[in-house]
């Protein structure tokens, strides 16, 4: 990511380039992954895709980080796992809360990265690859997590990626 420029390349070469990047990034383990997340080289790329290219680059790379996700929580221990569970709906519900507080908007932070509609693309393949790659006993636990993002996404409030609900710009 730090040795291309893809301002200066060609449709055909930033496809090879995006390509290359998303095979990359999916070679890696799920703790490498999360390093080359934090590292936010990868930002710079993705603020000078295209939307297309982006939505591109989220089909490539998503479900191999959902499964990673998926395959860490089912190899935790039991208690780990309903621990996991209980910070996920405490942090939801502290977040629905904020916003309420706020009158709706969501936190304050960096511009969105991904717009409305890649938001949508991202939990369209986490969930569909939640359900297609987890364990029974895994979607019987994630239950009640999945049910209180429903209805925050029903009501409006559950908001990825930091931007702002529309009409609140």
């Amino acid at each position: 990511a730090e040795s291309v420029d893809l301002s200066k390349l060609s449709a055909a070469e930033r496809a090879r380039a995006i390509q290359r990047l998303a095979d990359m990034l999916n070679a890696l383990t799920q703790e490498e992954r999360r390093q080359a997340r934090l590292g936010r080289e990868w930002e710079k790329w993705f603020a000078q895709m295209t939307d297309a290219e982006k939505a591109q680059f989220i089909e490539a790379t998503m479900p191999t980080g959902f499964r990673q996700m998926i395959g860490a929580f089912e190899e935790m221990p039991a208690e780990r796992r309903q621990k996991a569970i209980s910070d996920a709906l405490r942090g939801l519900r502290e977040a629905q809360a904020r916003m309420k507080a706020e009158g709706g908007a969501p936190a304050e932070g960096n511009a969105p990265l991904l717009t409305e509609e890649q938001q949508k693309q991202v939990a369209t393949i986490g969930l569909k690859t939640f359900y297609s790659q987890s364990s029974a006993q895994t979607k019987a636990e994630m239950a009640p997590v999945l049910e209180e993002m429903q209805r925050m996404m029903e009501s409006g409030q559950l908001v990825f990626g930091g931007g702002r609900r529309r009409g609140r710009d």
